[in-house]
């Protein structure tokens, strides 16, 4: 394996494929799939019917199909789900972590069956590749400081599936979301949140000094919750906040147990 490659261990990948696929998950999805070329990659979510995200995932164009790139706890459960709306589609659905595995790099030129990641563009590219191509480990701390640093949200640690709609997540700010592409679970609460300007809470980038806040912690402005913090390195991190309460607070030093943090807005 490169030496600049990074195994994202906490990463699985789901299979679908058959004649119909790409029209099967371009009537779930939140963001457009019939436009991917091969080997391109889009970031999308699976929505339930309230337009919660219920799983959030990379969808990579393969041939005869496509891979989810998504949190490996999630994969089977995520592969069950999408086996709900199969219906008559000819399409197969399979958990396919036990076999392949993701890694990641920031060294240009991104190599042969790489895609680079649709969120931000610092983030640099990906791969799936067998799971016997790479090794059972890997220091996932170079990654993860550049994730936070750059503001993208990991599903289940910055937000909590199930419970959170996709602005809050910043999807549309992270090309999760086609705003354009017609009909899918859960669109037209997230179209109404779009068009209203209705978002009451976000993911926002915050920085600290000294000790890190312990993930969960209330963000305070004085005496007022704002929010919870969420992952964090190296002097960055993220958390979930009221922007009411937020612009409220300007002026006004924040903390997260006992430490100091700045929003970055």
């Amino acid at each position: 394996m490169n030496q600049g490659m990074i195994r994202l261990g906490d990463r699985g990948v789901v299979s679908v494929s058959g004649e119909d696929a790409p029209e099967f998950l371009q009537g779930l999805l939140t963001n457009d799939v019939l436009g991917l070329a091969h080997g391109q990659a889009r970031y999308a979510a699976l929505l339930s019917p309230q337009g919660k995200i219920l799983f959030d995932f990379l969808v990579v164009r393969i041939e005869g199909g496509f891979y989810l790139d998504c949190p490996a706890d999630q994969a089977q459960a995520l592969a069950k789900r999408l086996g709900f709306y199969r219906l008559r589609a000819k399409v197969v659905i399979a958990d396919v972590s036990a076999d392949h595995g993701i890694v990641c790099g920031f060294a240009l030129p991104i190599p042969p069956g790489g895609y680079g990641d649709p969120r931000h563009a610092d983030l640099g590219w990906r791969m799936i590749v067998p799971l016997a191509n790479v090794p059972e480990a890997g220091d996932m701390a170079p990654y993860e400081a550049r994730r936070i640093e750059l503001g993208v949200p990991k599903g289940g640690v910055d937000f909590a599936f199930g419970d959170t709609f996709p602005h809050e997540a910043n999807l549309d700010r992270l090309h999760g979301v086609d705003f354009t592409k017609g009909c899918y679970v859960g669109q037209e609460i997230v179209s109404r949140v779009e068009h209203r300007g209705l978002a009451r809470k976000r993911i926002v980038p915050l920085l600290y000094h000294g000790e890190a806040p312990v993930l969960g912690t209330p963000v305070m402005a004085g005496d007022v919750v704002l929010g919870v913090m969420g992952s964090h390195a190296a002097g960055h991190g993220l958390a979930m906040l009221r922007l009411d309460r937020l612009a409220e607070a300007a002026g006004t030093q924040l903390t997260a147990g006992g430490v100091e943090v700045q929003a970055i807005q």
